[in-house]
């Protein structure tokens, strides 16, 4: 049974961090691509960063430069880093395998003063 669960989101200050967890199981992890994604509220769920089993990492452009994507296969977890986060980055996130229909339960973050 595919199972991923993610964990790290919360409350944060804008120009805060935070780094997101996703623990991975029933998947070979180490020649997955996975991927991040977000959905605001109101608004349709969108790709926000991915990390390819051959260690190749892509960004959206509203988050390149703040966020980094990384995995350790050795414990089957993809993460993402957040710095300098903005209002606009206020999302439920979800890690999923890429091209396929397993994704977590998703997180909440929300950037607010």
């Amino acid at each position: 049974q595919v199972q991923l669960v993610e964990s790290g989101g919360g409350l944060v200050q804008p120009g805060g961090s935070l780094r997101l967890s996703c623990a991975a199981s029933g998947i070979t992890f180490s020649t997955s691509s996975m991927g991040w994604y977000r959905q605001a509220p109101g608004k349709q769920r969108e790709w926000v960063a991915t990390a390819t089993s051959g260690g190749a990492l892509t960004y959206a452009a509203s988050v390149k430069g703040r966020f980094a994507v990384s995995r350790d296969n050795a414990k089957n977890t993809l993460y993402l880093q957040m710095d300098s986060l903005k209002p606009e980055d206020t999302a439920v996130y979800y890690c999923r395998k890429s091209h396929t229909n397993y994704w977590g339960q998703g997180t909440q973050v929300i950037v607010s003063s």
